[in-house]
């Protein structure tokens, strides 16, 4: 298993700020993104090079944002200015649950690419439900992609519960994601929101959407797991 050292540990007061500063949720989110109605949306790169689809929640999709503010853009930036072939897609979709995403990722494989970057479960957290079924649904995700697909590799990306849940809920649903990443020998980042989460001026007015600013550190995170996939 590749996996990205997570620095730094949220600590417990930045995340009920996260979490619970403005009584919003993932759920609450006013844009979907056209990703949910049937439209891709892939960046400026064009076609050939290596596809890299982006499959989660509001925080992928950029909720609050335009499409290039959101860190899929941002990376294909990035990749293209250190001379990679990239093409970036934004499979996001807000208020999406890891129970939503298994519902649609068969159609999401009729279309080609190379990584696939699975980004959920936020919302799963936020409503406290059952840690099994989280990674039950997230588990059959990631088998139907390599069924599909079986030369993608894939990485995942962690989240954190938020702390109202108690110790032994923050504990299963964190654990839930090392578990997969080792039961599947996937390319590992432990906290999507490192660095972001709890930061007020990287958040928007809701306290949970990261703002240009954030997706931007999302960014350059994603980028440091996604680079040595390029290279091979």
């Amino acid at each position: 298993m590749n996996r990205l050292p997570l620095r730094s540990l949220i600590p417990l007061l930045m995340l009920c700020i996260f979490f619970g500063g403005h009584g919003a949720d993932f759920t609450r989110a006013k844009a979907v993104t056209p990703a949910a109605h049937g439209h891709f949306h892939p960046n400026s790169a064009g076609s050939g090079g290596i596809t890299i689809l982006f499959f989660g929640d509001s925080i992928t999709a950029g909720y609050g944002l335009d499409m290039e503010q959101a860190f899929p853009a941002l990376v294909e930036v990035k990749a293209d200015s250190l001379g990679y072939r990239v093409e970036a897609v934004n499979a996001g979709v807000s208020g999406e649950t890891s129970a939503g995403g298994l519902r649609r990722v068969d159609w999401i494989l009729q279309r080609p690419f190379d990584i696939f970057v699975l980004e959920l479960g936020a919302n799963d957290g936020l409503r406290g439900l059952d840690p099994d079924h989280t990674r039950d649904n997230l588990q059959q995700i990631i088998d139907k992609v390599r069924n599909a697909r079986p030369d993608v590799r894939i990485v995942l990306t962690g989240m954190e519960a938020p702390p109202n849940m108690g110790e032994n809920y923050i504990r299963s649903f964190r654990q839930l994601y090392m578990d997969l990443a080792d039961d599947n020998d996937v390319t590992f980042m432990p906290f999507i929101l490192e660095d972001v989460a709890g930061e007020p001026r990287l958040n928007q007015a809701d306290g949970i959407h990261p703002t240009a600013e954030g997706h931007r550190i999302i960014a350059d995170n994603v980028w440091q797991v996604l680079e040595p996939l390029l290279k091979h």
